[in-house]
């Protein structure tokens, strides 16, 4: 299973991830407390292997606004809250859905993203407010052959449990390796090590 590190602001933090393990980092370009510029993504990713794909989150943007990001970051995939996009982007794509009672039936989820992601409710953002959904709500088997990523309160204790529960093709962390709102690079390894180790 594959694991995406979310929210990172710093080089210390990008290299941790990478050197544990992570598959996917990401950086937000919504507003958020994480919120970074494209410049300095590009400026803390330069040592980032090719095999360690950079994502960029974004809440209801243009396709403008998300391929000029794309080009200034040097970014290799881009994640979606919100109004989502008509039209294809120059990278892959991670389309996000809130999971609540009142989540429509997700067969045949029509969307041009790549990759699902099932998030917990918005509060005061789209993302990365440290909660989880009702599992129960989701039936990940209606989704058809779109590869999932599950979000959403995820941390060292319960990412098991998450991993048996949805058998997901990756899991993402923002909050859940945070200490006082801030990366902790202790957590950042010791989720991945948890992630990717046997159930």
């Amino acid at each position: 299973m594959k694991v995406k590190i979310c929210g990172l602001k710093t080089k210390e933090a990008v290299d941790t991830a990478v050197k544990h393990g992570a598959d996917f980092i990401g950086f937000v370009f919504a507003e958020s407390k994480r919120k970074i510029t494209p410049e300095a993504v590009r400026k803390i990713t330069e040592d980032v292997p090719s095999g360690v794909k950079k994502v960029g989150v974004f809440v209801s943007p243009s396709l403008e606004e998300l391929e000029q990001v794309i080009e200034t970051a040097g970014l290799d995939m881009v994640q979606i809250h919100g109004r989502q996009l008509v039209e294809r982007p120059s990278v892959p794509l991670i389309s996000a859905v809130s999971v609540s009672k009142k989540t429509e039936p997700l067969v045949g989820i029509q969307t041009v993203a790549d990759y699902l992601l099932f998030d917990a409710p918005p509060k005061e953002y789209a993302g990365g407010n440290g909660e989880t959904f009702d599992w129960e709500q989701l039936d990940i088997e209606q989704v058809g052959d779109k590869k999932v990523f599950i979000a959403g309160g995820l941390t060292i204790e319960n990412v098991q449990q998450a991993k048996a529960v949805f058998q997901p093709y990756a899991v993402d962390v923002s909050s859940g390796v945070e200490t006082n709102g801030e990366k902790d690079l202790e957590k950042i390894s010791r989720f991945l090590e948890k992630a990717k180790g046997d159930i």
